[in-house]
């Protein structure tokens, strides 16, 4: 059977890469967006050349819109629910708009798998920032970075959740709904909770994407601004393996279905903000990268690592693409599109 899949959010940075790789295949693929981030209507263009204007349908609507999630989902196996508003910083300001979009379009979109016709595979793209500040985690400071000493293979999904900002908590919400909705309803749902993913296609911003948004500004010359003291780390994850875990989420639903799953770099795939970034790019680029300094932001973890075993264990995902490979392909990207940014 020449599989179904409906992606909300579908012209972003992670739908448009994994509308790429389900259209690579020949399947049939439905993008499901409003178009109102910057970079979408060119991924859209992109899509069309890359696989022909008829490859794909898109249905330019608002996952806050009940009526056309309902509508769009019939006849669907599965739904990659990414649409999202994907900012801390926005959702502060915008609180309302945030919880509309984030909790709202969540529960639309289980709303509508639950009455679809076909009982179709719900994966949800949450967010590490549901585990919150982590502050009865005990956090240690290296040379170059910050670590967890009690920690070492990163934080479980045994971790207490604990949303933090209205972001947090809208993610958060839409992330215990999806889980419930397989126990209540027995959708075939699963969460992703998602560190730190990068690659083509990816419109990063300084709130919002900051592996993208550094290599781009360091490649068309823009102003960096470093918070803090650059020695913040993060565990990164190439947008392909992301997508490796789609598909084997996909395939194992019967056995993980109701499961919530780290999906990150893991301890081996860490970097710190800038104290290792910085020469990483530096080095890739062949010259040094001017930065301004500024104070932390409210909020920032000096660490945040996943640990990723639960996934390895239940449906044989681990990330096969190295921080650096990952980088240089991202560089690669910006370089041939400089004239996107």
């Amino acid at each position: 059977m020449n599989k179904r899949t409906l992606i909300t959010g579908g012209a972003g940075f992670i739908g448009t890469n994994y509308a790429s790789r389900l259209l690579s295949r020949g399947e049939k693929v439905t993008i499901y967006d409003n178009l109102s981030r910057a970079g979408t209507p060119g991924n859209i263009a992109w899509l069309k050349e890359t696989y022909g204007s008829d490859s794909f349908q898109l249905i330019e609507a608002d996952v806050r819109s009940a009526k056309r999630l309902q509508e769009a989902v019939q006849g669907m196996d599965l739904i990659v629910h990414l649409a999202a508003q994907v900012a801390v910083t926005t959702s502060v300001i915008d609180p309302r708009t945030d919880f509309e979009i984030n909790a709202l379009g969540t529960f639309n979109v289980l709303e509508a798998a639950r009455q679809a016709d076909r009982n179709p595979v719900v994966i949800y793209s949450s967010t590490n920032k549901v585990y919150g500040d982590l502050e009865d985690v005990r956090v240690a400071e290296g040379e170059n970075g910050y670590y967890f000493p009690d920690n070492p293979g990163g934080i479980s999904e045994s971790q207490l959740i604990d949303f933090h900002s209205p972001y947090g908590c809208s993610k958060g919400t839409g992330d215990q709904y999806v889980r419930d909705y397989h126990r209540i309803y027995g959708v075939p749902t699963v969460v992703l909770r998602q560190s730190c993913i990068y690659g083509p296609h990816q419109f990063g911003i300084e709130d919002q994407g900051w592996v993208a948004w550094f290599v781009i500004a360091a490649v068309t010359g823009k102003p960096i601004t470093i918070y803090g003291d650059g020695k913040q780390v993060r565990d990164l994850l190439f947008v392909d393996d992301l997508l490796a875990a789609y598909d084997l989420a996909y395939a194992h639903i019967d056995k993980i279905a109701g499961q919530i799953y780290n999906i990150g770099g893991g301890p081996e795939n860490t970097l710190s903000i800038w104290r290792e970034f910085g020469p990483l790019l530096e080095n890739e680029l062949g010259r040094e990268i001017p930065v301004a300094r500024e104070d932390w932001r409210p909020g920032d973890q000096r660490v945040f690592i996943a640990d990723i075993q639960k996934a390895n264990r239940d449906f044989g995902w681990k990330p096969e693409i190295g921080v650096e490979e990952g980088i240089h392909k991202l560089i690669d990207w910006v370089r041939a599109n400089q004239d996107l940014f």
